[in-house]
Formats: structure tokens, C-alpha cells, sequence
């Protein structure tokens, strides 16, 4: 039986509602709008009557802000009212937590909980008002208009996968056919990339490909895994002629005098990337990069690190990690910039180091700019540069890090597409860091969150050229973060009886089993049957590419096994073994029986047809030097007058109220508050923190300041959540 429940702040703490209502009036110009109210709905089954009581009054509600209603309760006629959710397959983080919190609370099975949001306004409002106020808060990549009634059950609907599908005669297309079907694939990857594996099935293997081994290479060989891009050869390079040239010249010059160096007459493609690496290549070889911490395993950028603790030193390894989530965050601001945080965390994190400091820094158009000047194709402004600070602040707040440094950059150039960037700083003492090469035998296990149709496609989606349709396909590319989850692993990992177990890890980044189980070792044979699943009806297709915000694959010694196992239950972590390291060098896969992946290592590592191009160096214009710019505003004014109208544009805003958001004094352990001076208003231009040496047990004053919580920390699925 399902039980209905709605939730509403009491006036005076509904602080969303009221926000919600000043945005529609500013930025949709709807002033009739007199009133609005918000109602958290809950459907829940599995619980009998007194369960549900209990739980509607201490953890859907709280009691002294709140105000509960039954399923019965009536909104006045006087509003309009409709419901919104999210769209089935993505993940709800408040229906996720309630359900887990209710279990703890009832200690029996899990309940399940349907959650949904429920709009009531006040206003003389037109039908063609209302559908424009539906139109700006429903995000069709994530969510939609959800049914006032009251469901019978809650059991998702769920038909039955089919089979994979092997391409039948594909080895055997002439280039036409292959192109045909190229155009109707979607894929990241390039024609003469298609082509190149037709070759290899019809030379190698002899058959025909299946469609997941042309999603798994498609992602592969993504510009977000393989780097296309930075690694594409560069046959040219020009040099416009200009009074400024002379430096790129000379700047170029030297580059191709350290590859000489450094290469010695070898094959080595010139390349963007190659451009970026190559002054550490040349500082390391001359002995200037000496505390350079260096690996098979490719986490973070590490550094080894003396620590002095209670008199004695022993080397720890920092790392840092940026991650971008431009596209994700352009289409879904939330989930977006969540996941940019939580993607970042995720690189270290796979390194055993304790993430402890973040800095966010983005650039966005103008937020002030009216909901009817949006660009066509994109969500307005203002909706991804408050969505995404309230993701990103969210994620943070949650798992309990500190963010340092919050700057926004405004700019029309930020317009078509959003910069969204995150950055990290963790570390671990070295000595809980151990790094094997995994032998066959060894045992993959799979720790951490369930997959599910959320993440399918964001290597390769974020690898494409996007239009204006890319907002109505692109909804599954996005992750639903789930912090409270990377929040578990942090702490499991911290633990040096588990850390010193683990011969590789890799996070569950871009790409899903496919590579980060892929990425472990040269031979794998994997069982997509044991991929843990949050809800049935995945094919074997995405269980193999699907992306998971928090998950990672650990090698682990066959003996070792059932030790980390027991330990991530403590942590109330799902832990599976899901593959095993084989001698043969190939990817294999299995699913239902199938062999739906069977491909060889050799392959997989070519990354595809390589990529060429000339380049061409522009010559600065010396008469645009940022130095003698002037704002336009600012012109035949006097110095009073133009210090004025300077600390009025946005390009120079305080942004104390968007830092604010983040809490930078998680851990205990900030020296660098992001304000500074007497009134604590002037922003630091750097950030620092101590490096968090909070090991093994522990008393509750000392946990209470690293934000756990005594006495439930260690078992409870939400200690970050309860910090929050």
C-alpha cells in the first residue's frame, strides 16, 4: 500500500518558496503573483501504519519548522498547482536518503519513497502564464510535470532488455554503407575512426562487432578519455608576422630545442599536449623536479611531502586534481557542477588521498540579463549560474570539504558555453599507499554506488559538438551526484587497513566499467551480471558505459577479499566482485550468457586513427593590451566619477553572498578564511589549509571538529549529510 505525505515549511522558514516567488516576479515579470507555496510529497510503501507515523514526524518533517499534512489535505482553490520529479532512471538523492533514514529508524527492510515537488501560486494568472512558469522551473533534461494522484504502487515499470545486437555485415560495407549507418549512431568518434574498426573485425576477429564493443571503443576513444584534441599531430605551425610575433617565435623555438633534448631524434608527434608537459619532462631531467611522486596508477598530479607530527617526519603524498564540467553544467546546472566537484574529489580519492580543500572558479554571461533576452537553445543564465553555485555548494557542503576560494567570472563570452571548473587538494602518508601491477589471478571488486541509466554517454557526450537539439537527447549524460556515498569511501579509505590492501584503483569516471575496470589491466574478463543495478531493465550495453559519481574498482589479492568486504560493510558500502585479471590481453565482457565484448588490448590502445592538423598562430594586437583597455563605461569621465561606475559593474561585483554558500571551515583545518581584514570583507587571493592528519581512533571532540559525528559516524550512511 502506498502512503502519501506533504511536507511545507511553516512562514517565516520558507525560504525557498519565498526565493522561488521573487525570481518568477523579477525575471518572468509575472507581478500578479501574490503568494507561493512549496509541499514536499512523499509516497511511501512498505511500512505499516505506526512506521509511518514515526517517520513522517522525525525524518520527513521537522517538527518545529514544519507543517505535515496527510494525503487527504486540500491546497485552496485559490492557487494553481502542479507537481514536478524527476524523470524516471535519474537518480533522487531526497527519496534515496529518506528511504535509508526510515530503514535506520525502523530497522526492517528498506521502504521504498517516491518524492516530488509540489508548486502552489497565488495570482491572477492566465493558462499562458502558468505554462511559461512550468516552462522555467522544469528542466526537461532532468525532470517533468508529475501526476497529483496518488500512485497504486511504486514498483518501477520494467520490460525485459533484449539482447545485444551484433552490426550484421558491417566487416563487409563499402565506405557509403558504413557512412550511412555512422549518421545514425551519434557517436563521438570519427568516421575514419568507424572505418578503422570495421578494418580490425574483418583482418582480426573475423565477424561482426557487437553494438556494445562499438560503444565501448566509441568511448574509448572519446576526446574526453583519449584527449583527441591535445593529442591531435600537428604537421604545421605558422606564425603570423606582427610587432608582438617575435615572442611566440622565440617561445616555439625553444620547444622543438627541448624536444631535441629530450627525444632525441624519436617519432614523438608534436602536439598540444605534448607542449603542456614538456617543461616538467625538461625540469625532471635536469633534477629540479625531485619530490615528483610517480606511478603506473593515473590519479592526480602527487608530490611527496615531509610531514612533521608529534616530532617525528614521514612522507605524505599531496594531490591535486581540476576537473571541467562545461557541457553538464550548460544543460542541467545542478547535477552538473555537483558532479564537477564530485568528479574531482573522485581522481585522488582513487589514489588514497583525503580530499580536504576545493576551489571553484567559473565563468557565466550576465545573470541580470531578462529571461526573455535568453539565447535559443539555452537554459537562461541566471537559472545555470544559481543552479550550478547551489550544486556545487551542495556536493561540498555535504561530504565535508572545505572551499577555500568561490570567484565567478562574467563575461559574453561565457555565454554560448559556460565554464564551469573544479579543484581539489587531498593526501594520505605514503606509507598507505601501495602500488602493484595487477598479476592474473587478481580479483576486481566493485565498491560503492549502484548503476543506473544516469552517466550513460557524458564521456562521449561531452566529446561531441553539441546544437540546439543537444538539450533534448542529452538528459541521461548528466549524473546525479550522491555524496553521502563518496563521503563513505573517503573515510573507508583513510583507514590504513584498508588502503594498504588495494594494489590499483581506478574511479568510475568518464566511460563506466568499460574503463575504469578497462584502464586496470592488459586482460579482464568481466561479468556485467554483478554490476550491481539501482533498478532492473539495463541492458548489457549500459551497464558496460554507464558512469557512476561514486564508485570505484579495486584490485585486490584473492585472499584479501572478503577483509575489504567486511570493512566497506561497516562503512554500509556495497562491495562485488565483478571481474577477475587473465592472462590474454583483451577486454572481455559477459552478460545473460553472451559474450557482448571480446576485444583485444593492442586495439584498444591504438585510441583510434590519428588526428592532423596545421596550425595557425595569429599575431597580437598590440593596440589591445588588457593593460590599456578601458571599459567603454568609463571613458571622459573623472576619476571620481569612473571609481564610481567601476565598483557598479559586474565584471568587479562583490562576491561575498556567492562564497558564502560554500562553507570553507569544514575540517577544521582552513588558515585562510576566503575573507579576510578587520570587517572581514576583503577576498583572499589564495587559499590555504592544513594537511588533515586525523588517523584512526580518535576522541569526540577531535572527531566533532573534522565534521563527524560521535557515536553514529561510522555507521550511519549519512554523516556527511548530518554535517550539512
Amino acid at each position: 500500500m502506498v502512503t502519501r505525505v506533504f511536507v511545507e515549511k511553516r512562514k517565516g522558514f520558507d525560504v525557498e518558496a519565498r526565493h522561488m516567488m521573487a525570481d518568477l516576479r523579477q525575471n518572468l515579470g509575472l507581478k500578479a503573483i501574490e503568494d507561493l507555496r512549496i509541499l514536499n510529497r512523499y509516497d511511501v510503501s512498505g511500512l505499516s501504519g505506526e512506521e509511518f507515523e514515526a517517520a513522517a514526524r522525525t525524518i520527513l518533517s521537522e517538527p518545529n519548522v514544519d507543517n505535515v499534512y496527510d494525503e487527504n489535505y486540500k491546497i485552496s482553490s485559490e492557487y494553481h498547482v502542479f507537481a514536478t520529479e524527476f524523470l524516471p532512471g535519474q537518480y533522487d538523492q531526497r527519496a534515496d536518503s529518506a528511504s535509508q533514514c526510515v530503514q535506520l529508524l525502523t530497522q526492517g527492510e528498506r521502504p521504498q519513497v517516491a518524492y516530488a515537488k509540489v508548486i502552489a501560486v497565488k495570482g491572477d494568472l492566465s493558462e499562458e502564464e502558468m505554462d511559461k512558469i512550468k516552462n522555467y522551473i522544469v528542466n526537461p533534461v532532468e525532470s517533468r510535470l508529475a501526476s497529483m494522484e496518488k500512485p497504486e504502487t511504486l514498483d518501477m515499470k520494467i520490460d525485459v532488455p533484449a539482447d545485444v545486437k551484433r552490426v550484421t555485415g558491417m566487416i563487409s560495407w563499402s565506405d557509403e554503407e558504413l557512412r550511412e549507418y555512422y549518421g545514425t549512431m551519434g557517436f563521438a568518434m570519427t568516421f575514419e575512426d568507424l572505418a578503422f574498426c570495421r578494418d580490425y573485425f574483418r583482418d582480426e576477429e573475423h565477424r561482426d562487432p557487437s553494438v556494445t564493443e562499438l560503444c565501448v571503443i566509441d568511448t574509448y576513444w572519446s576526446d574526453h578519455c583519449r584527449h583527441t584534441t591535445f593529442l591531435t599531430r600537428l604537421n604545421n605551425i605558422e606564425i603570423e608576422k606582427g610587432k608582438l610575433s617575435g615572442a611566440i617565435e622565440k617561445a616555439l623555438g625553444e620547444y622543438f630545442a627541448a624536444r631535441e633534448e629530450l627525444y632525441k631524434g624519436k617519432d614523438k608527434p608534436v602536439s598540444l599536449m605534448d607542449m603542456a608537459v614538456i617543461g616538467a619532462k625538461y625540469l625532471k631531467k635536469h633534477g629540479m623536479v625531485d619530490d615528483l611522486d610517480e606511478s603506473d596508477e593515473i590519479n592526480a598530479c602527487s608530490i611527496e611531502v615531509p610531514v612533521t607530527i608529534d616530532g617525528k617526519t614521514e612522507q605524505w603524498l599531496v594531490q591535486f586534481k581540476n576537473e571541467t564540467h562545461n557541457h553538464p553544467t550548460e544543460i542541467e546546472p545542478f547535477g552538473g557542477a555537483a558532479t564537477c566537484l564530485g568528479g574531482a574529489i573522485r581522481d585522488p580519492l582513487s589514489g588514497r588521498a583525503y580530499v580536504y580543500q576545493a576551489m571553484r572558479v567559473t565563468g557565466g554571461g550576465d545573470p541580470t540579463v531578462p529571461f526573455k533576452d535568453t539565447m535559443k537553445g539555452k537554459l537562461p543564465t541566471r537559472k545555470i549560474t544559481t543552479g550550478a553555485a547551489a550544486g556545487y555548494s551542495s556536493y561540498g557542503n555535504q561530504i565535508g570539504l572545505a572551499t577555500g576560494q568561490v570567484t565567478e567570472l562574467y563575461d559574453p563570452g561565457y555565454v554560448a558555453k559556460r565554464m564551469e571548473i573544479g579543484a581539489v587538494i587531498g593526501a594520505s602518508p605514503k606509507a598507505n599507499v601501495k602500488r602493484f601491477e595487477p598479476k592474473p589471478g587478481d580479483i576486481i571488486v566493485l565498491l560503492g554506488g549502484a548503476t543506473g541509466r544516469d552517466g550513460c554517454g557524458g564521456a562521449t557526450g561531452s566529446s561531441k559538438a553539441h546544437t540546439l537539439e543537444s538539450i533534448e537527447v542529452c538528459g541521461a549524460e548528466v549524473q546525479k551526484g550522491n555524496p553521502p556515498t563518496e563521503r563513505k569511501i573517503q573515510r573507508l579509505f583513510r583507514d590504513p587497513e584498508v588502503s594498504t590492501l588495494i594494489r590499483r584503483c581506478n574511479d568510475f569516471g568518464a566511460g563506466g566499467v568499460c574503463v575504469a575496470i578497462g584502464e586496470l589491466a592488459p586482460g579482464l574478463e568481466i561479468d556485467l551480471n554483478k554490476v550491481p543495478k539501482k533498478y532492473e531493465g539495463l541492458d548489457g550495453t549500459e551497464l558496460a558505459i554507464s558512469e557512476s559519481q561514486e564508485r570505484m574498482a579495486v584490485v585486490l589479492d584473492p585472499k584479501d577479499v572478503e577483509k575489504f568486504r567486511a570493512k566497506a560493510q561497516e562503512e554500509n558500502l556495497d562491495a562485488q566482485v565483478v571481474a577477475i585479471v587473465t592472462e590474454e590481453p583483451r577486454l572481455k565482457m559477459e552478460w545473460r550468457g553472451d559474450r557482448v565484448v571480446d576485444l583485444s588490448r593492442a586495439f584498444l590502445d591504438t585510441n583510434g586513427v590519428t588526428q592532423n592538423a596545421d596550425a595557425f598562430i595569429t599575431a597580437p594586437d598590440e593596440t589591445k593590451n588588457y593593460r590599456n583597455a578601458v571599459p567603454t563605461c568609463l571613458e571622459n569621465k573623472s576619476l571620481d566619477e569612473a571609481f564610481a561606475e567601476n565598483l557598479s559593474r559586474l565584471e568587479v561585483c562583490g562576491q561575498k553572498g556567492l562564497s558564502e554558500r560554500f562553507d570553507a571551515s569544514i575540517g577544521a583545518g582552513t588558515v585562510l578564511m576566503p575573507f579576510a581584514g578587520k570587517y572581514q570583507l576583503t577576498p583572499e587571493d589564495a587559499m590555504v589549509a592544513k594537511i588533515p592528519l586525523l588517523t584512526g581512533e580518535t576522541d569526540d571532540a577531535t572527531a566533532m571538529a573534522y565534521g563527524y559525528i560521535p557515536g553514529i559516524a561510522r555507521f550511519s550512511p549519512f554523516h556527511g549529510a548530518a554535517y550539512a
